[in-house]
């Protein structure tokens, strides 16, 4: 067995969370190595990019949250053998990932300029991508995004929904999802009641 080191921020969220869930999932043992966001100027030294999440694999550092998240399902189980669902599943990632990469630059803005910058978002690209997301969780049976069953398209925008409910990001309206595209909070509250998400959170207490 590979030993894994997963390293990023202490929080429960961010590009992380969907790895950290698949290899819970599916029972792969791994060091989740968790850091304060004051510690992030000397870890990123040790990363290629400056940038998490990184996962060690017996000693081999890898980057790049999707190719981390693809491997991690693997592992777990959660990720299409089929390669024309692998690629829905692949799909979906990458426009979660796409949609956080817009968000990403207002995290270092305050103020007017970052309300300005989330306003724009959200009166632009953010309910597209969310519109497209219910559209194609409807096209697959509205339960999963691909392969008829849970995977780590699921996860991914599982975290990406849950945050976008959570009050945390100034400026993004709590409602937006529910306004925009509801199945995708169904489908949330659907993921957080899976008996072993359920077990994920509960081992770190009341949030």
């Amino acid at each position: 067995m590979n030993h894994l080191k997963l390293t990023y921020f202490d929080i429960h969220g961010g590009r992380a969370e969907p790895i950290r869930l698949a290899l819970h999932l599916g029972g792969v043992a791994f060091e989740d190595f968790r850091f304060p966001f004051a510690q992030f100027a000397d870890v990123r030294q040790t990363t290629p990019f400056g940038q998490v999440p990184t996962l060690q694999v017996d000693g081999v550092q890898v980057t790049q949250c999707d190719a981390i998240l693809r491997y991690a399902g693997k592992l777990a189980s959660l990720y299409p053998v089929d390669p024309f669902q692998a690629l829905l599943c692949d799909e979906v990632m990458y426009v979660v990932e796409e949609a956080s990469v817009k968000l990403g630059p207002t995290f270092r803005l305050t103020g007017d300029a970052q309300k300005e910058a989330r306003l724009a978002l959200v009166n632009g690209s953010m309910p597209l991508y969310l519109a497209w997301l219910q559209n194609q969780l409807l096209a697959h049976g509205c339960e999963y995004f691909a392969d008829n069953r849970l995977t780590v398209a699921d996860l991914k925008v599982f975290v990406d929904v849950r945050a976008l409910n959570s009050g945390w990001l100034d400026h993004v309206p709590t409602d937006l999802v529910q306004t925009v595209a509801p199945l995708l909070n169904a489908h949330m509250q659907r993921i957080a009641q899976n008996p072993a998400v359920l077990a994920y959170y509960a081992k770190f207490g009341p949030s």
